[in-house]
């Protein structure tokens, strides 16, 4: 990158030009035509005047790979800048693996990031930035034809990569003793570890799984696994995965990379493996999940008991109302573990061509499954989900004991009414329990 080239510093030297004149013009089509605005930025504008000044505000920004801020806004550590082709290769997953096509992120006072954008522009494979880390010389000679001026620039740009100051750790950021000798008592069995937040890896990810996720090329390989045709992409599903917000409204305080995610961090679940029963199956080819409900032979006992005790037509006292309610209770609890079974499936079987259920049913089944169909068709989730499943429930048993018994509105109403009270209590304990 050392050997002169006219050529090649002319490219250069148009690429300067053209990140100005769009800036420009960007900020310019804000303005009214008669705006005395306007001759002040074509004078901010000049290529030797920006880049003065750029060179002025690189000090106030750092570029960085692994960041600090994300771990506390307020910490004001160290922040690192480590190349992935520098890191040592190791087999577990990490920056490392990144290679040489990864995305630096920057910190610092978010009025200069303009100049990271600047130094992000690529000429034949390398970033401005790159080229001023190795000293370019066409680079220099494309930025002034002042020597000692180009150079000037070139090592301010440069310093972006640089730590700032001593390497520290801060009062706000997390820190931890990792064991590397045998005497658990002595001081120098230990090292003191300072974290930081590996923010290119995490962009990659988030790319990654945006892409998994809501690319077209995902939905069509999602669309032919539904029709059951071939497709060369394979589907890749991401269950029970959360968002960390970072920034709050302002993601732009933490990183560039965190604004571009708008500070959304995807966090993939680890969890421990769930048991699942080895006959446990979808519900496809049939359109309701009672059917099967209907055949667990503790559900197929309790209808029979309580039919035959209603049938003796017992007196309407309380002894009465809680021995339907005891048979009625243990219903409920069957379908609720009969659901929580069929939701530790794998998420999306609700959206093949051979699941008949009612929209509801597969909602409430496959939750998971549907939101992702959700985002694809841009659809609005329903709010009565649980309402729907507990009229179904209501709509079944009084089927299941009509006739010879008359069922009607009553006892439909106390069927649904106790479905969700259990409903609301579970959701209390799980609200609880997190």
């Amino acid at each position: 990158m050392s050997t002169i080239s006219i050529n090649r510093q002319a490219e250069l030297r148009l690429l300067v030009s053209t990140f100005l004149s769009e800036r420009l013009e960007s900020k310019l089509e804000k303005l009214d035509p008669d705006d005395p605005k306007r001759d002040e930025l074509r004078q901010q504008f000049i290529p030797a005047t920006w880049l003065e000044d750029a060179a002025r505000r690189a000090a106030q920004i750092q570029a960085v790979t692994h960041s600090l801020k994300p771990v506390h806004p307020d910490a004001k550590g160290t922040n690192l800048y480590s190349p992935p082709s520098t890191l040592a290769g190791i087999e577990l997953v990490g920056s490392h693996c990144l290679g040489d096509a990864f995305a630096g992120d920057v910190v610092g006072n978010a009025a200069a990031l303009d100049v990271y954008k600047f130094l992000k522009q690529m000429h034949e494979g390398h970033s401005l930035l790159a080229l001023s880390v190795a000293g370019d010389a066409d680079l220099a000679a494309a930025l002034s034809d002042d020597p000692a001026q180009a150079q000037a620039w070139l090592q301010a740009f440069a310093t972006l990569t640089e730590p700032r100051g001593r390497v520290t750790s801060h009062t706000l950021a997390k820190q931890l003793y990792w064991q590397i000798g045998d005497d658990v008592q002595a001081a120098d069995s230990y090292h003191l570890l300072s974290p930081l937040y590996a923010s290119s890896l995490a962009h990659r990810v988030y790319e990654t799984l945006q892409d998994d996720r809501f690319s077209e090329a995902a939905k069509a390989a999602r669309d032919a696994r539904k029709a059951n045709t071939f497709s060369e992409r394979p589907v890749h599903e991401y269950p029970q995965m959360a968002a960390q917000q970072l920034g709050g409204t302002k993601p732009q305080n933490i990183s560039q990379l965190n604004s571009e995610r708008r500070g959304n961090n995807c966090l993939l679940a680890s969890l421990p493996p769930v048991w699942r029963s080895t006959d446990l199956k979808p519900l496809l080819n049939t359109d309701s999940m009672f059917h099967r409900y209907s055949r667990r032979p503790e559900v197929r006992q309790a209808v029979k008991d309580l039919l035959a005790f209603l049938k003796t037509d017992p007196t309407r006292n309380v002894a009465t109302r809680s021995k339907r309610a005891a048979w009625v209770n243990l219903l409920i609890d069957e379908f609720l573990q009969f659901t929580a079974e069929l939701r530790s499936l794998e998420p999306g079987w609700s959206q093949t061509p051979q699941c008949k259920l009612t929209e509801s049913e597969c909602r409430w089944l496959d939750d998971d499954g549907v939101n992702v169909t959700d985002a694809e068709l841009d659809r609005v989730r329903p709010t009565d989900i649980p309402e729907r499943i507990c009229a179904a429930f209501a709509n079944w048993l009084n089927a299941q004991l009509r006739p010879p018994l008359p069922m009607g509105d009553p006892e439909f109403l106390a069927w649904r009414n106790a479905m969700m009270e259990e409903i609301k209590a579970q959701e209390r304990e799980g609200t609880h329990a997190e």
